[in-house]
């Protein structure tokens, strides 16, 4: 062959190979950041063209200098990728290229950068609404550390794009390189201060990595990476199943008013055998708050987002036993219907996300939701957190979970102080079959103290749950009535008619349906009424035709009778703006003020308890010690503070029917006034009655009657019936 011809030929060869280079695909990581962040935008906005297409430049060899900067400046800080010349060159194999280009078509086609479980791993609430501190459009995460790609947090598209990158990365690399490339970058790591975990994002967000793989049905053969500390966070744990575990309200203490859940993680050992806890994890989302903060403090930032969340990963032994034993909760568990590849699942994306730092809210962002939360990640179609969009209530999540069947079973643990409620009935009713003896009295106390007593359902050792002695208490969240309510009433009060409206985003109080909740429950928060007059506008004292009757921030009652086992004081506290007569005016009219109260006492329970149950005696009665302050235009001197006794009795008198009657006896004083007819301090009783019927679970009639004993008072007598619809 000719020199002619031979040059011919290299020529034409040298032209099929650039045409050839032109045409196979460019992992992101040689591309320029600015040319990413395009290309990201460009594929989200214009869906009908392939991801593939962004990615088709070609690769001249000058390149091969840029590299490494290239891939560091494109993940996040945290990824370290060996700077060696054979590595470029192994992510530059035309194989790798072509499997990467692959998983983009597919990842393209199947729109897996908006599927709702990939966004629900970034911490994207797609489906919630108007939630404080969640935005549908970016991620609530705004640690760096938590995104592959520069616009993670605002991008699922380029985040899904840089973990298949990195996916690529991990199968171009030798298992050499592989070796040195996690020992430089965490000697490098170390030195930084930074977190221990390999850089890989095998070891860095196993969840997501499990996802992808499985979706994109990615042969995982290739992605061998040793994480020696997740290895051991997992054997640890050694998760097989998880359960709900359920601590009943608290009031005692207001931060647990509205009862807590945890996570209780199984290993094969604690399945086997239930009773055997201390094979068991407790992981517990709780609030990252400062206990040098004041309670009001506390409070308020609790609610508004003002500390931290904060993950406990703790031995479950020791977290059941502050419940039973230290707070005296009983306490329900259940078993979770999961199948152990989602018990998996979900405990590697705790692990992706145990160190973050989020803003808690009591109400929105709490140990509940974080749990429906959970299970939302590996049930895509069940959209649970969503279900429950302005409050997650604990026992909330419990009837939903329930009305969902994800629990597959229940069990019952009661607390120390029920197990000695029960020898207290029983002793009580032997006592009563066979009269009085002298060390009765005696009996009674040994049993009802914890130290002379220490009755548990957990083992001397700590290590073993006991079988259960007694009956099941009806105090299963699951049967109790809805937490909200609305109402409407008909009634009268003096000579003029009127209709009442009212709502209640919750709780509970005395006269409600008792199954479900801690005996002699009260309490009431974010409810309403508003008040319509039928009135005669030709008499005078008259009332206006609307009146907001009463607005209630908070108000409850913590009953803890001193002849039971229960430990604890019984006390109330109110927080509301309510229409008070002001008995210091002649023939005066009621005023919307501002109240705060408190209160501090004694009760007692009595009558015949549930056979066989750690329950106290139905009936209750009641003594408090009361202070009250109020303020408000409408009344003399703009103020008034009072002092007083509260006294009344609660009757079950079957499961349907509860009637309630109270005494209040404040002395009010308002200031020395220069008005004549004007008086500085006065008596005020009143005396009240309420009865409520319950027709079903959600459904009841109620009748309400006060009398205000005040010769000043025009209108001094109001009675109302009402119909109450929970929901």
């Amino acid at each position: 062959m000719g020199r002619q011809a031979r040059l011919s030929l290299t020529i034409a060869g040298l032209l099929l190979s650039a045409q050839a280079q032109a045409f196979l695909p460019t992992p992101a990581s040689l591309m320029t950041t600015a040319e990413l962040a395009l290309d990201t935008t460009d594929a989200k906005s214009q869906n009908a063209e392939p991801i593939l297409t962004a990615y088709t430049k070609p690769v001249v060899a000058k390149a091969n200098a840029e590299t490494n900067n290239i891939i560091k400046e494109s993940h996040s800080p945290k990824i370290k990728v060996a700077s060696s010349t054979s590595h470029t060159k192994n992510i530059n194999n035309a194989d790798t290229q072509q499997l990467l280009a692959s998983w983009r078509a597919h990842a393209q086609a199947k729109n897996l950068a908006q599927h709702i479980t990939w966004r629900r791993l970034l911490y994207f609430f797609d489906d919630q609404r108007n939630l404080i501190g969640k935005k549908k459009d970016s991620s609530i995460v705004d640690d760096a550390a938590f995104y592959l790609s520069k616009n993670g947090q605002h991008d699922s598209a380029a985040e899904l794009d840089a973990l298949l990158v990195a996916l690529a990365d991990e199968m171009a690399t030798t298992p050499d390189n592989r070796t040195a490339s996690n020992s430089a970058s965490n000697r490098a790591t170390k030195n930084l201060g930074e977190s221990s975990v390999q850089n890989s994002v095998l070891c860095r967000f196993p969840a997501r990595v499990q996802w992808l793989t499985d979706t994109l049905n990615i042969d995982k053969s290739g992605l061998q990476v040793d994480c020696p500390e997740l290895n051991e966070w997992m054997q640890k744990l050694a998760p097989e199943q998880l359960s709900i575990m359920f601590a009943q309200e608290y009031l005692d203490n207001p931060i647990s008013a509205f009862a807590h859940t945890l996570l209780r993680i199984d290993s094969k050992a604690s399945v086997a055998d239930p009773s055997q806890i201390h094979h068991a994890v407790a992981l517990n989302y709780t609030v990252g708050g400062d206990s040098s903060d004041n309670f009001l403090v506390y409070a308020i930032k609790s609610m508004s987002g003002g500390y931290d969340n904060l993950i406990e990963i703790d031995p479950y032994p020791k977290k059941l036993a502050k419940y039973l034993q230290e707070d005296e909760r009983d306490a329900w568990t259940y078993q979770l219907a999961l199948t152990p590849v989602e018990v998996q699942q979900i405990m590697l994306h705790v692990w992706e996300t145990k160190d973050l730092k989020l803003p808690y809210y009591f109400t929105t962002d709490n140990c509940a939701s974080e749990i429906l939360r959970l299970i939302d990640v590996v049930r895509p179609q069940q959209h649970l957190l969503s279900r429950l969009p302005y409050a997650v209530i604990p026992s909330d999540v419990v009837q939903l979970l329930d009305s969902e069947n994800l629990l597959a079973s229940t069990n019952y643990t009661p607390a120390d102080s029920t197990l000695r409620q029960a020898q207290l009935n029983k002793v009580k009713e032997q006592r009563a079959q066979l009269g009085y003896h002298n060390s009765a009295k005696q009996t009674l106390n040994e049993i009802k103290s914890a130290q002379l007593n220490p009755i548990s359902s957990i083992s001397d050792d700590g290590q073993t749950l006991l079988p259960r002695r007694i009956a099941v208490a009806d105090n299963n969240p699951i049967d109790r009535h809805p937490l909200q309510l609305g109402f409407i009433g008909l009634g009268q009060r003096g000579d003029n008619n009127y209709m009442d409206l009212g709502v209640r985003a919750g709780y509970h109080d005395t006269l409600d349906r008792p199954s479900g909740f801690p005996q002699f429950f009260d309490l009431e928060g974010a409810a309403a009424t508003l008040r319509l007059y039928d009135t005669d506008n030709d008499k005078a004292h008259q009332p206006s035709s609307v009146v907001l009757q009463n607005v209630t921030l908070v108000r409850g009652r913590s009953f803890n009778p001193v002849n039971s086992a229960k430990k604890g004081k019984t006390w109330g506290a109110s927080i509301e703006a309510t229409r008070v007569n002001d008995g210091s005016q002649q023939d005066g009219n009621d005023h919307l003020v501002g109240s705060l109260g408190y209160e501090t006492g004694w009760s007692w329970a009595f009558g015949t308890p549930s056979a066989g149950t750690g329950e106290m005696p139905p009936q209750l009665c009641y003594t408090f010690l009361a202070g009250t302050a109020q303020a408000g235009r409408g009344i003399n001197k703009g103020y008034r503070v009072g002092a007083g006794v509260n006294a009344g009795c609660r009757y079950q008198i079957n499961n349907q029917l509860r009637a309630q009657a109270e005494l209040q006896l404040p002395y009010w004083y308002h200031g020395s006034s220069d008005e004549s007819n004007a008086r500085g301090h006065y008596w005020q009783p009143i005396s009240t009655l309420g009865l409520q019927y319950d027709i079903d679970k959600k459904q009841a009639l109620r009748i309400n009657a006060n009398y205000e004993w005040q010769d000043r008072i025009d209108a001094k007598e109001d009675i109302q019936l009402s119909y109450r619809r929970y929901f």
